[in-house]
């Protein structure tokens, strides 16, 4: 890959970003980094377009008010389409995707057994989640499992969006069929890709809970989720036949 886009999705991460932009040059300096913000009260908008000035590898895509996570990962993908990169990195601002991991997913992207998605696996061998309580970690499997039921993945880890893409695949997808603005947009868009034919690969991270600011997710989110998800499962079954999903790990 020659040219690689990480886009960070925010909504009042001031006190994370600054560390978080340095960890993701330390460890991956050939990337450019673009922040999606969505118009952040705390200023986290402002503060990205003050260090871009003088770090040309950061950019900020500014949005009007907050949309969605999902549909502020679909701004950052279209981004990096319309700008001619050959992969993307799509990762949290809060370190639960922790930017050392984004070299395993890129390698994911190249070589013999090369994938068209990789996903940084909580749920596969050497993945696991650190500091979530025992609910939050069962309801997390249990979604995952409902995802894999409804929609034919075979990933273990439907629901994480810490993924790099093969940008020449995704210039492929239609995005305006996408229905998802929230939380269920990484299920949704992972059953897309799998449709439209792409190898999916998964390598494990270990996913810390956020230290700093406070989790976005809300049970109004997670009912919309499991809606969502249903919704696509009954395309999934009795629509259009999908495409093979080929897994290189984690099936």
């Amino acid at each position: 890959m020659t040219r690689t886009l990480v886009v960070v999705t925010t909504y009042n991460e001031r006190e994370n970003l600054p560390s978080l932009v340095d960890e993701v040059f330390a460890h991956a300096p050939q990337v450019d980094l673009l922040v999606v913000d969505d118009n952040s009260p705390d200023g986290t908008g402002a503060w990205v377009r003050e260090r871009a000035t003088g770090e040309p590898r950061l950019k900020l895509l500014a949005r009007p008010g907050k949309q969605g996570q999902g549909s502020a990962v679909v701004a950052g993908l279209r981004y990096s389409i319309e700008h001619g990169y050959d992969a993307v990195v799509s990762m949290d601002a809060d370190f639960s995707h922790h930017p050392r991991y984004i070299r395993d997913l890129l390698a994911g992207l190249e070589g013999d057994a090369a994938a068209d998605v990789v996903i940084g696996s909580r749920y596969v061998p050497g993945g696991g989640v650190e500091g979530w309580p025992l609910r939050r970690r069962l309801m997390s499997r249990a979604v995952n499992v409902y995802t894999r039921l409804m929609l034919g993945l075979r990933a273990r880890d439907c629901s994480g969006g810490f993924r790099a893409y093969r940008v020449a695949r995704l210039a492929q997808l239609d995005f305006s069929q996408i229905i998802s603005t929230g939380y269920s947009f990484h299920e949704e868009f992972l059953w897309r890709v799998k449709r439209l034919g792409c190898r999916i690969a998964e390598t494990p991270i270990v996913f810390v809970d956020r230290v700093k600011g406070h989790s976005k997710i809300n049970m109004h989110e997670a009912r919309t989720a499991v809606r969502v998800i249903f919704k696509l499962g009954l395309q999934n079954r009795f629509g259009r036949k999908p495409d093979c999903d080929r897994s290189r790990r984690g099936d």
